[in-house]
């Protein structure tokens, strides 16, 4: 039985060992991956900041015009979801914790009578809604480790027709934010109507005098969805950067409780072994006992034995005497 033991833990351990294998380097691809997506997040930055730039530039020179991005809607009776999720798990509560904010909104906003429209990336967060039951209107896949900007493109194209046609009347995104390699957070913000173009990321007090050939209003119009496609676009990519971050930190951990398991089972199992030690010792020398002491009591009854195989002799050694 000790053996048997034994030998199902040292079965285990090795299979722990070949776990922590994987995990190390699945740790160890996703912290090169961070630090790419942490490039590609930077190399992004100037042009969402220069479109953003100009953008206001043109609304300072009187450019606002009657867009159909910039148009509200007096009664919002639709709204569309694009959610942002991984294709991949492994990621800790990464996915789980984007899906959760979604199902949470769109659960208040039913609540207040308004119907929904899904546009998801990422195949966790499609299988989730859709073995959950819920309409998704439009999917992509297979986009969410690197995603280009072709890739923003076609969701945005995708969002855009949606909007500008009146099925949905607000857009909402969920993602989730990079701030750092430990700091990832989950944000839920109106995508459309464009509300405050360029508010958040230009300073007001730099705005710089532009001569627009042709007028401003031709030129906005023709950037506003170029504009949408660099938003989603930044999102995207801190939707990568935070889903490697959070791999990174999954996997650690699961190389660390790997290590701790193995510890914990290689005592089981020097202890189990030292058990079968002790019992095999503990059998020995209670053999080595029984046989010396049925030594001790043959050699106690040796002389009455030979006393009787002596007397036994002598009777037939006697002479026998023959009467006349």
């Amino acid at each position: 039985m000790a053996g048997g033991t034994e030998r199902a833990l040292r079965r285990r351990i090795k299979s722990v060992q070949s776990t922590k294998k994987i995990t190390r380097a699945m740790e160890l691809i996703a912290a090169t991956r961070v630090a790419k997506a942490q490039q590609r997040v930077q190399a992004a930055r100037p042009y969402s900041e220069q479109i953003t730039e100009v953008i206001q530039h043109m609304a300072d020179a009187g450019g606002m015009i009657d867009h159909p991005l910039l148009r509200p809607a007096e009664k919002v009776s639709k709204v569309a979801f694009v959610v942002i999720t991984g294709d991949r798990g492994l990621a800790g509560a990464y996915n789980s914790n984007v899906i959760r904010a979604a199902e949470r909104e769109i659960q208040a906003r039913r609540a207040e009578g308004q119907d929904y429209s899904l546009v998801v990336c990422g195949k966790k967060g499609v299988s989730y809604f859709r073995f959950r039951g819920y309409r998704i209107d439009a999917e992509f896949t297979g986009m969410s480790d690197t995603p280009t900007y072709e890739d923003a493109r076609q969701v945005a194209e995708t969002v855009t027709e949606l909007f500008e046609s009146g099925d949905v009347q607000e857009v909402v995104l969920v993602y989730t934010r990079f701030l750092s390699v430990g700091t990832q957070r989950v944000t839920v913000r109106q995508f459309m109507p464009l509300t405050g173009v360029g508010a958040e990321e230009v300073d007001r007090g730099a705005t710089a005098t532009y001569e627009f050939e042709p007028d401003p209003a031709g030129i906005l119009a023709h950037l506003l969805p170029r504009y949408v496609e660099a938003r989603l676009y930044a999102a995207m990519l801190d939707a990568a950067a935070s889903e490697h971050a959070a791999r990174q930190r999954a996997m650690k951990s699961a190389t660390d409780n790997a290590d701790e398991l193995i510890v914990k089972l290689s005592r089981v199992m020097n202890r189990a072994r030292q058990d079968a030690i002790t019992t095999e010792i503990m059998e020995i020398v209670g053999g080595a006992e029984a046989l010396r002491a049925g030594q001790a009591d043959e050699s106690d009854l040796l002389p009455d034995y030979a006393l009787h195989v002596f007397d036994i002799a002598g009777r037939h050694g006697e002479p026998e005497h023959h009467h006349a």
